[in-house]
């Protein structure tokens, strides 16, 4: 079966109003819209023609479909037009842990003071649509933050200072809990400071400073890989990697869960305990993943998770057979595809900002039109 599949668009506040808009070619939104959510996790599923939500398709119908249960990814398109909250998420131990223990102590499943909405892990994987997508991803080489902090001058001794003594995960412990007035400190060195080495670096400080006076995050993100993926790459961020996206249009494909550890540069319930308790403070760039060729017109994201994987499909001119296992979402980001199914022969016609579920007992697609086609499957 070809399933329809549609979705309002979350309006966080960081989101964009054009970036969407341009990708389904209508006039910019009066409000951000940040997220389009292609799954059935509860905190957003879609929605189907009958008006049914996803969540409840599969209760009502999956199984006689080869769908057994809940999905075990929830795919997306993001637009950041500013930017998201720093974060990392839980291993799926600490997840079962950390939802356990809030249940344990009372704390409602929607309450804004929650970290633990569910069980699960969350991996991810953005790839990026716009010619580039900005983000914030893992923490920097010591060597290269020690020399970035001392461009910074004598502003920001303190931090030099902890940068020599302390762990990675203790120093942004402390900015986020006992070092406000330092990172006050730091940001206005940083907003004065001039690097040509950490140019883009220096550069991002002063605008988040902008967006958020003093926040001992903007110090954080001084600690993080300023990374700029291009059209078509990938950066996969695992269990415990510190990141934020900055700005651009994606597809972000992950773990079903909602569960984020917030480490500054938002308004949201920050548990700094719990944030260092998880985090991977291991220096290092996370991999940015170029597609492999599958076959003609299909390219797959290699990640190391069996939760999902992601097809990127240009149908050659005559159109291209794409053998699935397990359910699959397939989202258009350009031009226009029609869709078969390999086993019943019913088709969707797929244009941008559209998406289907193909059910496991099609075996597959086939693929035919000019355009790009994401498709989201289970990993292996």
């Amino acid at each position: 079966m070809l399933i329809p599949l549609a979705n309002a668009p979350r309006d966080y506040a960081w989101g964009s109003t054009s970036l969407l808009a341009g990708l389904e070619g209508r006039q910019p939104a009066s409000r951000p819209e940040a997220e389009v959510w292609f799954g059935d996790h509860p905190g957003d599923p879609a929605e189907l023609p009958d008006g049914r939500t996803l969540d409840r398709w599969i209760a009502d119908e999956g199984g006689a479909a080869g769908l057994d249960g809940p999905l075990p990814y929830l795919l997306k398109l993001l637009a950041a037009a500013s930017p998201l909250s720093i974060q990392a998420h839980p291993s799926k131990q600490e997840a079962e842990a950390g939802f356990a223990r809030e249940d344990a102590a009372g704390i409602p499943r929607d309450a804004a003071e929650r970290t633990y909405r569910d069980t699960n892990h969350k991996p991810e994987l953005i790839v990026a649509l716009s010619d580039t997508f900005r983000a914030l991803a893992g923490l920097r080489d010591l060597t290269a933050t020690r020399r970035l902090v001392a461009a910074l001058g004598p502003g920001a001794a303190p931090l030099a200072e902890k940068l020599t003594d302390a762990s990675l995960s203790d120093v942004i412990g402390w900015l986020l809990s006992d070092g406000s007035d330092v990172a006050r400190e730091v940001i206005a060195a940083a907003v004065a400071a001039h690097s040509d080495e950490f140019a883009a670096e220096l550069d991002l400080a002063r605008a988040l400073d902008e967006q958020f006076p003093g926040d001992p995050g903007i110090v954080v993100a001084l600690l993080m890989n300023l990374v700029t993926l291009r059209r078509g790459e990938g950066l996969f961020l695992p269990a415990g990697v510190l990141h934020a996206y900055l700005e651009g249009l994606g597809v972000e494909l992950m773990a079903a869960s909602d569960n984020v550890l917030r480490g500054g540069l938002t308004p949201k319930h920050i548990d700094t305990a719990e944030l260092v308790r998880v985090l991977d403070p291991t220096p290092g760039l996370p991999p940015i993943i170029a597609p492999r060729p599958v076959s003609p017109g299909v390219h797959q994201y290699d990640v190391p998770v069996r939760d999902f994987a992601l097809l990127a499909v240009t149908p050659p001119a005559l159109g291209v057979d794409v053998p699935l296992a397990g359910p699959a979402v397939a989202v258009v980001t350009a031009g226009a595809i029609e869709v078969t199914g390999l086993s019943t022969g019913a088709s969707e016609r797929l244009t941008p900002g559209r998406a289907a579920l193909i059910t496991p007992d099609e075996g597959g697609v086939r693929a035919a039109g000019a355009g790009d086609l994401f498709i989201a499957l289970p990993g292996r």
